[in-house]
């Protein structure tokens, strides 16, 4: 199944995971919409809403970019619409924009608990609630949640307990929506990456340039998602999927490909459950 003239909209799309999916449906002939509040460029990060266009533009796709705040109300509504009345409907919405900041209790200023719960969880819901009834139209509609599978394991909470409440936020809605909107053929699953993934996050707020080196590229995540949008919506919904074991399932084998440097250790992602064994030949850690 191809994606050709199918719309995304798809939140946090100017750089990282957001882009590459953005890119990997493009290919396909998609109608993506950049949801994400980057206008200007930013001083570290790569990338905007028009640079990403662009890039999608000659990847065969097309582009509309939007300037949305996920924590706004109108601004996501207005958006949505704008991307209805460009492309006609709504097929496909990935819910990527995500904040983070890895600190305990005593350590984080509630205006973060804030930013994050605001992006992660409640951003989250707000885009899907503003998408539904469009993807109600839809002929094959998925939602997807880039978050974790929900293991309440004490280790994922003890060291950063607001992160891990704004990330499991999103996996909730996966949970809740999946059997809510069963009826309606709507799709909602949830992708989170096995290994750390070679994003601006990775790079200026966890691990540095030698971190980097430890990761897989975007694309992992970008293929996984396309092969999540190629299934039928009635019969796909409520997984938690780790990317390279569903990758694994789906035929793929070479997973050396997504490797940013060979000789570096694979550096493991928070909340995989320790049940989720890599794929054959895979070494995380």
């Amino acid at each position: 199944m191809s994606l050709n003239g199918k719309t995304l909209f798809i939140t946090g799309a100017s750089r990282g995971i957001g882009l590459a999916i953005a890119l990997r449906a493009a290919r396909d002939g998609a109608n993506i919409a950049i949801a994400a509040k980057t206008a200007e460029p930013h001083k570290h990060l790569p990338g905007t809403i028009y640079s990403a266009a662009e890039d999608i533009e000659k990847a065969g796709g097309k582009a509309l970019p939007l300037i949305v705040d996920v924590r706004e109300e109108a601004s996501v509504y207005e958006a949505v619409e704008k991307t209805v009345a460009a492309f006609g409907g709504i097929d496909i919405c990935v819910n990527n924009a995500s904040a983070i900041q890895l600190t305990g209790t005593l350590a984080t200023e509630m205006k973060r608990y804030d930013l994050m719960n605001q992006v992660n969880a409640r951003g989250s819901y707000l885009t899907s609630k503003a998408c539904i009834p469009h993807l109600k139209k839809a002929a094959n509609p998925h939602v997807l949640m880039l978050s974790p599978p929900l293991d309440m394991s004490p280790k994922w909470f003890k060291g950063h307990v607001a992160y891990t409440m704004a990330k499991f936020g999103m996996s909730m809605c996966v949970l809740g929506m999946a059997e809510e909107f069963r009826e309606d053929g709507i799709a909602f699953n949830a992708l989170w990456p096995r290994t750390g993934i070679a994003t601006a996050a990775i790079q200026f707020a966890l691990a540095g340039e030698e971190g980097m080196k430890a990761c897989r590229t975007p694309e992992i995540m970008a293929d996984a998602a396309h092969a999540i949008f190629e299934k039928p919506s009635r019969e796909f919904t409520g997984n938690f999927l780790i990317d390279d074991s569903f990758l694994y399932g789906e035929g793929v084998r070479d997973f050396d490909k997504y490797r940013v440097d060979p000789t570096t250790p694979l550096m493991p992602d928070f909340f995989v459950p320790e049940s989720s064994k890599p794929p054959p030949g895979v070494v995380v850690g």
